[in-house]
């Protein structure tokens, strides 16, 4: 081991030893002595040095015999904001297995999403991540099984199909591995003991995040820029719910998230599926509409070095960067605006088959939007429907952007704030935007250029 990497697992460990929450879900902590691993903030007592192994992921510590903490639930941490800022073909795949492309695609099908064969995408995420596109996946579908058997009362059968196991027998393989537990052995390890609920609809889940969550300023911005029969948002400020339709492969869904103020470590959400192995894909979308992956600790280290943010970053702390829980249609709105957006749903958006509340429809696919509205909204709908322009979690964010720039209509702000809210780049600096200070640094606010736009816009 060199030099570099002993003093970088010496760091882990102190954060291991002081329980810092900081690094939940940047890494992980497997214990030899036995054999479980951990999240860094996990509150059994730290083991000796030398009995600890350090793993990027909670795939690589399953892969290496390892089996998920009791205590801290390791697979339920926040992701690493890591694969947020990455536009290297590991980063890309990261986001597009969270997406459930590999459960859907295969391996193939994300190989030939990122351009690259079967072989070099499986050799780079072993060797960055030690574990392939498969074991990452199987470690997602452990944990969406965990979910489902805890909160939900369905069948194990049921709820093997829905994870994503191809079988009965793979699904009990492979919570017995990680968990070192029977599914109903599993089930019966609820969190308090507690039924799950029975006279509410819908999956209940936590999504957890890292660090102060901004919920009013998020929420704010959920309310401001809502688009009528597709997103609604309910309550008073501090207790305010929002709820959208989501456009998912196996249908229609709808989900809800409550705004949580304060410090707390997660939003309370209710997912209503119409297929319930779109569950991971579901989950995934609105953690990145929601920006629950960020690491606020980071962005404010970073701009509050620069005298003109820091106090915005101290007034503000949690500030997020909303994203996109369908990029097409964040895309499609940030062209037309939100109340064209809201003639769009009515005129061509396909209706649920059961009104839920002000939620009457889904958003229009861009092939539906091709001949419709002003040059540059047809011109994206028709790029986006042929592929000219891929705006998926995996897409590369660069080759996307020139792209878009190519399109009548579509100017660089435009295209700038299409790569941050539906490719949710958090570097993306909006050009000529007044609010950036003249002779401004920017270029000290990388890897973070979007939060400092936020924090300028916020103080604005």
């Amino acid at each position: 081991m060199t030099t570099e990497a002993r003093r970088a697992e010496d760091s882990r460990y102190q954060a291991v030893s002081s329980r810092d929450a900081r690094f939940d879900g940047v890494f992980f902590f497997a214990v030899s002595t036995t054999g479980i691993y951990c999240r860094p903030s996990c509150p059994a007592v730290t083991p000796k040095r030398e009995n600890v192994t350090f793993h990027p992921t909670a795939a690589a510590a399953q892969s290496a015999g390892f089996r998920a903490c009791r205590r801290c639930r390791p697979d339920a941490v926040p992701g690493s904001a890591e694969w947020n800022v990455r536009a290297d073909v590991v980063g890309r795949a990261v986001r597009l297995i969270g997406d459930g492309i590999v459960d859907r695609e295969g391996v193939a099908g994300l190989a030939d999403r990122l351009g690259y064969s079967a072989r070099q995408v499986q050799r780079q995420l072993n060797a960055e991540l030690g574990a392939g596109p498969i074991a990452l996946a199987r470690a997602q579908r452990g944990h969406t099984a965990r979910v489902l058997l805890q909160t939900t009362t369905l069948q194990a059968a049921e709820i093997a199909f829905a994870a994503g196991f191809a079988s009965i027998r793979q699904f009990n393989d492979t919570i017995r591995e990680i968990y070192a537990a029977t599914p109903t052995e599993l089930r019966a390890r609820r969190p308090g003991r507690a039924a799950p609920d029975k006279g509410a609809a819908g999956i209940p889940l936590r999504l957890a995040h890292r660090g102060p969550y901004a919920a009013d300023r998020m929420f704010d911005h959920l309310a401001a820029h809502a688009v009528t029969g597709i997103e609604e948002v309910t309550g008073a400020t501090g207790d305010r719910t929002y709820r959208r339709t989501l456009r998912l492969p196996g249908g229609a869904g709808v989900a809800e998230v409550r705004e949580r103020p304060g410090t707390g470590r997660w939003l309370d959400c209710r997912l209503h599926l119409t297929d319930l192995r779109d569950l991971t894909t579901a989950t995934q979308r609105m953690r990145r509409l929601l920006d629950l992956d960020a690491d606020p600790c980071a962005v404010a280290e970073r701009l509050g070095d620069d005298p003109s943010l820091a106090p915005h970053v101290a007034a503000r702390p949690g500030l997020r960067v909303a994203g996109a829980a369908d990029p097409h249609e964040a895309a499609i709105r940030t062209v037309v605006g939100t109340s064209a957006a809201s003639a769009l749903v009515a005129a061509h958006g396909e209706r649920l088959p059961v009104p839920s509340g002000a939620l009457t429809h889904l958003f229009p696919r861009a092939r539906d939007l091709t001949g419709a509205g002003h040059p540059a909204l047809r011109a994206l709908a028709d790029a986006l429907a042929t592929g000219d322009v891929v705006l998926d979690p995996g897409a590369d964010r660069e080759e996307t952007e020139h792209r878009l720039l190519r399109l009548p209509g579509i100017d660089a702000r435009t295209a700038a704030l299409i790569r941050m809210r539906a490719l949710g780049d958090p570097d993306v600096l909006v050009p000529g935007d007044p609010a950036v200070p003249d002779g401004a640094d920017t270029g000290r606010w990388r890897p973070w250029s979007s939060y400092a736009l936020h924090h300028l816009w916020a103080a604005a």
